[in-house]
């Protein structure tokens, strides 16, 4: 009999995926990774009811305390993201460092099973004239988290299956409601934890960076209003900045420096162009030219042309580490954030992706 170890949240969407891996014939282990206390999925709740569901299908449940790793590689990393003016992308970065690494270890070196499975709305396929395993977009364009998953490696493709990939999310109600499951009805969860246990990501913010007084400043040099917190801002925002305006103001760049929140029209808050650092060529490996693709900057946002720049190591500016990538966009975008993930696509195939990393010095016109 396959074994397969299910990282169960304590949500429908990793229940059902157990409960279809069982159905199926597998051997089925849970395991759960306690990431932090309080309310919401991963945490003590969410604990729980991944024991619950254990208990329905029978099979083992294992609790891993990953509280300490989470802390430094999720909760760290944010902070030190906002205060230093970026827009940090926690939810990859969770997925390789806290989750399927930890997991896949846990699985192989504790229990002697080689392969993972999560309640993930993407799909793995394997190029036999490659011999790389692909990461595609789920069937359901609505939950698709295939951009959150641009950094897994090839070794965690290859140990991870998907079981919800090929189905809607409106299927997996119906299967969790068909297997008696006792998650079935629990209502949809944040799209990042931290906001889920804190209320907000102000909240969350607020409990680790002391308010900070400084300027709003229109790019051309006016004192518009005060702000207590740059990290309360992100690139593109146009509503909640505190000011009054004729016109409708972005916010066009975070100066922590001199801990100012600089805003500007929509002309000054678009971009042609972006740096991307520490990408991952996930289903082709590395080109040495410019490819086309459909560029996603943002989780919720539309895929948009542009061309990927392969950047060699003389062109890199000084100080810079890792592979990474130029992007020049067809249309001028709006919102291009230091600190997100910017993921490319061929159709539904996951090319690569890596986090931008500034903005182009010049202003599309």
């Amino acid at each position: 009999m396959n074994k397969i170890v299910v990282g169960l949240s304590g949500g429908v969407d990793s229940s059902a995926a157990a409960a279809i891996l069982h159905h199926q014939g597998y051997e089925v282990v849970g395991l759960t990774l306690w990431l932090m206390k309080g309310k919401g999925q991963c945490c003590s709740e969410g604990m729980v009811d991944a024991a619950k569901i254990c208990e329905q299908l029978g099979v083992p449940h294992h609790i891993v305390d990953s509280r300490e790793v989470f802390q430094a590689s999720i909760v760290d990393f944010l902070v030190e993201g906002y205060s230093a003016g970026v827009t940090p992308l926690p939810c990859s970065q969770c997925n390789k460092t806290v989750k399927f690494g930890p997991m896949l270890k846990y699985a192989r070196q504790e229990l002697g099973i080689e392969k993972i499975a999560t309640g993930h709305y993407a799909r793995i396929t394997h190029d036999t004239q490659t011999g790389r395993y692909q990461l595609r977009r789920a069937i359901d364009p609505g939950k698709d988290q295939s951009y959150f998953l641009y950094d897994l490696t090839q070794d965690f493709l290859a140990g991870t299956e998907f079981p919800l990939g090929e189905i809607t999310k409106t299927e997996t109600r119906r299967i969790a409601a068909e297997f008696g499951l006792t998650t079935a009805d629990k209502p949809e969860s944040q799209d990042l934890c931290l906001v889920e246990s804190n209320g907000s990501m102000r909240a969350f913010l607020d409990k680790y960076i002391a308010p900070h007084k400084g300027d709003i400043v229109h790019k051309d040099g006016r004192v518009l209003g005060q702000h207590d917190g740059i990290h309360h801002y992100t690139i593109g925002q146009r509503k909640g900045l505190g000011i009054a305006a004729p016109e409708p103001l972005y916010v066009v760049e975070l100066d922590a420096a001199r801990n100012r929140v600089i805003v500007g029209d929509r002309l000054l808050a678009v971009e042609s162009e972006c740096y991307v650092q520490q990408v991952n060529w996930v289903s082709v490996a590395p080109p040495t030219a410019p490819i086309r693709a459909e560029v996603q900057i943002r989780y919720r946002s539309h895929p948009v042309p542009a061309t990927v720049i392969p950047l060699e190591s003389s062109q890199e500016p000084e100080n810079n580490r890792g592979t990474r990538v130029k992007l020049i966009f067809d249309e001028p975008q709006l919102s291009i954030t230091p600190g997100q993930a910017a993921v490319w696509y061929e159709g539904d195939l996951l090319l690569g992706g890596g986090l931008i990393e500034k903005q182009a010095a010049s202003k599309a016109g």
